[in-house]
């Protein structure tokens, strides 16, 4: 602990006289003592040093309150006065200035060298310089201990908190990963470099020991935060492979059930899917994404460059409406769906596609219709629709590069007003004759003649099955 006034006074082999009360500087710690003889000291004072001086060049009542001043504007914690040389006993005008102005005065006795004092608060500081590195240093090894010892991040955290005497809470992407709520009381904030974008931030509550200690830990997290990410990202590649293999028909049966328990997916209970799509067309966030507390036992994948969640739930609604505040609160622009609740490994395929067919929906959150005839035949990969669509799809957007005549997006909205050219033409801003045109040219380009309902559901599961793939 570093030396206070009032331990340096109390000292016996000093022999210290106070003339003047410290009042709330005798329990301040002494940063230094520096000897001077100078009228004005303060060009090489830094603050809370212990002053010491004969006053060899303090002839007069008022060169001694100008000392006293100066020192005080200096920021100098007390003055120490020698006598038996230049005086006899420290001057009344000291003692009296020194008073008015709240600046500590002490006598130092001729029997008691300026270098004792000084040696005395040196070692001090030394002492509690070097307590201050051992106690640092064990706190780094507590901290490398709970972190390792198979807590984890939360128990690194707990660690910290009770080494700083101090409540501490973390934040990713908005979201609270550890910690009470930091919307009152006094909160240091504290960024945590992770190379992600993810606004992660360490809170400490106020008051704390600055000692370097937070320093290392928010080394720590970084690297640990960092790490689930990149953990996350390996085991969603490895998830993704198989849901993939799963919607895609390779795999089916017990074999399928086999290869999804080794992903934390037990087949035989009912699951829904929940897919996150990125609406910006950069779905690297979602590779590494935590997800919110409450999903976050959930198994996820990446598939086809989306975030396939997976849980063990009668109803997706309310997990999807969570899902989509938390990307919301994370900054990252995406559209979430999700399927029905289905057991076993087709069960899966059909919650999976029916949640990619409700992605088409656009919306934030998106609701399908459940077992729609579309995603089951969606879902039956043997079905030819990759060979539909090129076939129907291919010509019309050829011709729309060529010409740019707007004939896809036609089809579209034609499908999805049910078939009104007048509301085609209404949502497209065109004569209903160039609608109508254009009909006959996707006609004649694709043929499938939309006004017809045969050719209708062929288009429709045509565009379907482009969405998906």
């Amino acid at each position: 602990m570093a030396m206070t006034l009032a331990a340096l006074l109390a000292s016996p082999e000093l022999r210290l006289v106070a003339l003047t009360d410290a009042g709330d500087a005798a329990d301040a710690p002494i940063q230094w003592a520096a000897v001077t003889e100078l009228q004005d000291p303060a060009p090489f004072l830094g603050g809370g040093e212990v002053l010491l001086t004969t006053g060899l060049r303090q002839k007069t009542a008022a060169a001694q309150s100008a000392f006293v001043d100066r020192a005080r504007h200096a920021g100098a914690l007390a003055l120490g006065y020698g006598t038996g040389l230049t005086h006899a006993k420290v001057p009344a005008a000291v003692v009296r200035r020194a008073a008015e102005v709240g600046l500590p005065v002490f006598e130092v006795p001729y029997a008691t060298p300026f270098v004792a004092i000084t040696r005395m608060i040196a070692e001090a500081i030394a002492s509690d310089h070097l307590g201050r590195v051992e106690r640092l240093l064990r706190g780094h090894q507590q901290l490398a201990a709970a972190l390792l010892g198979g807590g984890g991040l939360g128990e690194l955290l707990k660690e910290l908190s009770r080494l700083l005497g101090a409540s501490v809470a973390l934040t990713q992407y908005g979201a609270r990963v550890h910690g009470p709520p930091t919307d009152s009381g006094a909160w240091h904030d504290i960024p945590i470099a992770t190379g992600l974008k993810d606004r992660c931030t360490l809170y400490v509550a106020e008051p704390y020991p600055r000692d370097g200690l937070i320093d290392y830990a928010q080394s720590l997290i970084g690297v640990e935060l960092a790490s689930q990410a990149r953990l996350r990202e390996s085991r969603r590649t490895v998830a993704g492979q198989v849901l993939g293999d799963l919607t895609q028909g390779t795999i089916e049966g017990q074999d399928a059930a086999l290869r999804l328990q080794t992903v934390g997916i037990a087949a035989a209970a009912p699951h829904s899917v929940l897919l996150v799509e990125s609406s910006t067309g950069r779905p690297r966030a979602l590779r590494s994404l935590p997800l919110p507390p409450e999903l976050g036992d959930a198994a996820s994948a990446v598939v086809d460059d989306r975030l396939a969640v997976v849980l063990e739930t009668d109803d997706g609604t309310a997990a999807a409406g969570r899902l989509a505040a938390y990307l919301q609160g994370a900054g990252i622009e995406a559209r979430v769906a999700y399927g029905g609740s289905y057991a076993h490994p087709s069960g899966l395929r059909w919650s999976y596609f029916e949640a990619v067919e409700a992605l088409r929906h656009g919306e934030a959150v998106n609701k399908p219709s459940r077992l729609s005839l579309t995603s089951l035949l969606l879902a039956a990969r043997d079905v030819p629709l990759g060979d539909l669509a090129a076939e129907a799809l291919d010509p019309l957007e050829a011709f729309d590069a060529a010409h740019g005549a707007d004939l896809l997006a036609t089809l579209r909205s034609y499908l999805r007003l049910n078939g009104s050219v007048g509301a085609v033409a209404e949502d497209l801003g065109l004569h209903r004759n160039t609608v109508r045109y254009r009909l006959q040219q996707i006609s004649e380009l694709s043929g499938f003649d939309p006004t017809t309902t045969p050719d209708r559901v062929q288009l429709w599961l045509a565009l379907a099955a482009r969405d998906v793939h």
